[in-house]
């Protein structure tokens, strides 16, 4: 009765529903149920090895981070947005969003260590090179290299080991600055030592391809912000992505309001001052700087953002590479420049270096055609004469002290400029 029912009741029921409803038996509660409602998923990164750079490891910089990727706790996205796509792999940086407890969020900046296609560029090269083949396990291939055989066997990174490196920070290396490197490199569990025990092979070739690649990282990690350093802070790496704490480059404060153009010059030649003179006796230098060298946190307050360019010499022990030793090549001194290209001698690096670069290149976009023309005229006098050089005998302080009491009267002091507000309301240093 009940099924004669049923059908006689799909007779008057739309064609599609009869179809429905004769498949499932003619039981109208079952044909009610027929179609339960998806689940809700929650949306996620599809994080590849690739786009992290994993599956290049441990030719990487490392992996303390990358927990917090798959966990979703790191977000590629200026806002935290339901539909979790992840930005092209050809970007050489991204905004992203950090978090530890799931309810704030701050931002932080994702880098490369160079873009992609060099990485690319750089992977092939070390296959061709070393196995004579187009792709290869790249860890195996530098695993052969006679420098890395000497860092498997080494207690202690030697400047013998660094020699002919790329980057600037080691090109004038002390033995104290290669200790402090081992001491604090973050990508392992600390051990407070200088020799390198602690560090298993994974880790000592990760270390090396990273200063052979870009020593930015390695840069934040031994001379850390909280300690007074002007770096952002290095919050981990994974794969070859770095994560650190997020800054806007100083090009987008070129057409900034005169005050605040002021007060970040100002910022400038307190950053060169400290790179110069610090109490651990090291100085600073560029090799370059563009208008992304340095940025801005939100509380207004100036850092290096890009540390690759920065070299370091010991004023305590001096370089400890004698004669042809930094002239040294080999695959890893090519990976991310020309192997033909000539290294800065240490003893060319003069006390103004930095200033004449930033006076070259930075402060005529930040301050020029900012003031009223009396002080403008003495402003871009200073700047003509320190872009060729300051050739008036005077030393570095002397130098920046002439352009800082020109604009410490042109800066305000408001909410705008939190990292000093209100502090300049009650002290004459500002």
């Amino acid at each position: 009765m009940g099924r004669w029912i049923c059908c006689l009741c799909s007779r008057v029921a739309d064609p599609l529903m009869l179809l429905l409803v004769l498949a499932l038996g003619c039981n109208p509660s079952t044909a009610a149920t027929a179609s339960p409602s998806v689940p809700h998923v929650k949306p996620s990164y599809s994080f590849g090895r690739t786009f992290l750079g994993l599956d290049k490891c441990n030719a990487c910089i490392g992996t303390s981070i990358c927990k917090k990727f798959f966990k979703e706790e790191i977000r590629f996205d200026t806002w935290l947005s339901s539909r979790l796509k992840l930005p092209p792999s050809s970007l050489l940086s991204y905004t992203g969003n950090y978090t530890d407890d799931a309810k704030s969020w701050r931002l932080v900046d994702i880098t490369r260590l160079t873009s992609k296609y060099q990485h690319d560029r750089a992977d092939k090269r070390i296959c061709t090179s070393l196995l004579k083949t187009k792709t290869c396990s790249l860890e195996r291939a530098l695993r052969r290299t006679q420098r890395f055989q000497k860092w498997l066997r080494a207690k202690r990174l030697t400047p013998d080991l660094v020699q002919g490196l790329s980057s600037p920070m080691l090109r004038c290396p002390s033995q104290r600055l290669l200790d402090r490197i081992v001491r604090r490199y973050a990508e392992v569990p600390d051990a407070g030592s200088i020799y390198m025990d602690h560090l298993t092979d994974r880790d000592k070739l990760r270390l090396l391809y990273t200063l052979a690649v870009n020593s930015h990282p390695i840069l934040l990690q031994i001379f850390p912000d909280v300690e007074g350093w002007p770096f952002p802070r290095y919050l981990g790496s994974c794969g070859r992505l770095v994560v650190s704490a997020s800054t806007r480059p100083l090009r987008d404060f070129f057409g900034a309001a005169p005050e605040v153009a002021a007060d970040l010059a100002l910022q400038l030649l307190a950053v060169l001052r400290s790179m110069a003179t610090n109490d651990l006796n090291y100085f600073f230098y560029f090799t370059r700087v563009d208008a992304g060298t340095f940025g801005v946190f939100s509380n207004g307050h100036l850092f290096i953002r890009d540390a690759s360019t920065l070299g370091i010499i010991d004023k305590e022990e001096g370089s400890q590479l004698i004669g042809g030793q930094q002239e040294y090549k080999d695959i890893f001194s090519c990976l991310t420049v020309d192997c033909q290209s000539p290294f800065v001698s240490c003893d060319s690096i003069g006390e103004k270096h930095s200033l004449v670069m930033v006076c070259q290149e930075l402060l005529p976009k930040l301050l020029t055609g900012k003031f009223l023309p009396p002080v403008q005229e003495k402003i871009d006098a200073f700047l003509q004469r320190c872009a060729r050089g300051l050739g008036d005998g005077r030393g570095l302080n002397e130098a920046m002290a002439e352009l800082a009491e020109i604009l410490k009267p042109l800066r305000s002091c408001d909410s705008r400029f939190a990292y000093r507000y209100p502090d300049c309301r009650y002290s004459d240093k500002y």
